[in-house]
Order: structure tokens, then C-alpha cells, then sequence
């Protein structure tokens, strides 16, 4: 019997239908689960039978999840039918365990900095074209700057995105300028790519960059890049604090402290890099 189209639906009705739902979308994860982890521990790939069974996954059901991570990188598919891993997995994992361990070789370093100074210490990443904060240390001081861990910044805004700029490889580099979107945080923060550009040139020459009251008024940043053998910033720490303690005067000895402990988290990390200027 049709029901009447004022008729209400029971709202037990309604729960059933989203617990179906929800159990629906939890089983279609698992599978996709277990299909890349008979693929991650294959070396030479598998073919859907093969994925079939190892998976006990039904060969269409299968098939359509192969197709999709296929077509979104996640997995490739060679000319003989076979899945491997695909290079957009292969980043994730590499991102992951790269951002782990940069953490665990820098943290003596952040500390003897923090030590050194007695002013907060940040160590940041390029993620999603923003500066991510991925650690940081608290001044003991009383009047402090602090960013919390995971907070975001415009490259522009922070001394940690200039030389996560600067540093770049040549082909991200026009690409990450042109995704900026320049907004006026503070009366000092830049705000044109003409503008950011020569700040960059600066960076470049001189190893280091200031954020001088751009990102909040009353505080000042000294940063250096932590660079790979390629010279690109894999990461980028920092020294901040208000301008009361962290002067103009002070900013080329806290700049000579910042970049011996960036190059020394890039020593640890195996990294033997050209010099900043150019010059081994």
C-alpha cells in the first residue's frame, strides 16, 4: 500500500535507515582498506583476481574500487593488468613519516635553541600552500609570542613561509606565488607579489628572513630554512618575540643563531646541502 503523501514517516524508520547507511559506508572503507594493504605488501603487484583473493572482495565490487583509486592516483596499473601503489600514497606516506621524523631529530635542537634565547621557538612546514606550525616551545617569559601547534599562516605574513618560499625548487616556486592571496593583517604585512618577490631575493642572499610586526604588532621573527642536498626547505624554524626583547639591533646575532641550528636539524636529518648564498 502506497503511503499518503502527508503521512509521517516513524522516526524509528529514520534511524534504521541511517545505521543501514552508516554500516554501508564503514563496509565500503574496509574494503578499500584491505585492498591496499594486500597491495602495499606486494613487490611486484597484483592482478584483480589476485586482489580478489587475498580480499574474499566480490571480482565487480573489486574492480570499480581498483578503477576509481586508479583514476585518482592512488594506484597504478601496468601493462600487464597488475595494481601497484600509486604516487599520490607513496607522498601521503612519505609526507607522514618525513614530518615525524623531522620532529623527533629536531626537538635537542629546539630546546638548545629555546635554551640559548629564552625566546619562543617554532619549527614550521609548507602544507597547502600556508606555513603549518608543526612544534613549538614557549618563551619563559611572562610577555610572550606564541602560535599554537597546527596553526596556519600566509607565506607572506611569517619569517617561516618567507623562507619556505625562498627556498623552493624552481618549479613549485612560480606555482606557490601565484596561489598567495595577499591580505593586509597588519599595517606592516606585505601586500603585492612585486613586493614579496624582492622580499624573497633578500631571503635568498642573506639565509634568513624577519617577519617585523607583519604577522601581529609588537612582535618580531627571525627564521631559517632547514634545507635538503638540493637546497630546498624541507622545514623552516624560528625565534620570536616582542620587539621589547627581540630588537632591531639583535635581529643579525639571533639570525648567525637560528641558521647554525637550522643547519645542524639538516646535518641530522643526513642532509649535506649547497650553502645558502649559493656557495658549499
Amino acid at each position: 500500500m502506497k503511503r499518503r503523501s502527508n503521512e509521517k514517516v516513524p522516526a524509528a524508520q529514520f534511524m534504521h535507515t541511517g545505521e543501514e547507511m552508516e554500516s554501508a559506508s564503514v563496509g565500503v572503507i574496509s574494503k578499500v582498506l584491505r585492498i591496499l594493504e594486500v597491495l602495499q605488501s606486494s613487490t611486484f603487484g597484483l592482478t584483480l583476481k589476485a586482489i580478489c583473493d587475498e580480499t574474499k572482495i566480490n571480482k565487480s565490487t573489486a574492480h570499480r574500487f581498483l578503477k576509481h583509486l586508479e583514476r585518482e592516483h592512488y594506484l597504478l596499473r601496468r601493462e600487464d593488468g597488475s595494481y601497484l601503489i600509486g604516487p599520490r600514497l607513496t607522498q601521503m606516506s612519505a609526507c607522514a613519516n618525513r614530518s615525524a621524523n623531522l620532529q623527533v631529530v629536531a626537538r635537542p635542537i629546539l630546546s638548545e635553541l629555546w635554551r640559548t634565547t629564552q625566546e619562543t621557538i617554532n619549527l614550521g612546514v609548507m602544507d597547502r600552500g600556508t606555513l603549518l606550525y608543526i612544534d613549538v616551545m614557549e618563551s619563559p617569559h611572562e610577555f610572550r609570542l606564541v602560535s599554537r601547534v597546527g596553526t596556519r599562516r600566509s607565506l607572506q605574513e611569517a619569517a617561516m613561509g618567507k623562507v619556505l618560499t625562498a627556498f623552493l625548487p624552481p618549479n613549485e616556486y612560480e606555482r606557490v606565488l601565484r596561489g598567495i592571496i595577499f591580505q593586509r593583517v597588519t599595517p606592516k604585512t606585505i601586500i603585492n607579489l612585486a613586493h614579496f618577490r624582492a622580499e624573497l631575493d633578500k631571503v635568498r642572499q642573506r639565509g634568513y628572513a624577519v617577519d617585523n610586526e607583519e604577522a601581529l604588532l609588537g612582535c618580531r621573527c627571525i627564521s631559517a630554512p632547514i634545507l635538503n642536498n638540493e637546497g630546498v626547505a624541507i622545514a623552516a624554524m624560528s625565534v620570536s618575540g616582542p620587539i621589547t626583547r627581540v630588537s632591531l639591533g639583535q635581529i643579525p646575532t639571533l639570525a648567525k643563531i637560528v641558521k647554525t641550528a637550522a643547519d645542524s636539524v639538516s646535518t641530522a636529518m643526513g642532509f649535506t646541502h649547497i650553502g645558502r648564498n649559493g656557495k658549499s
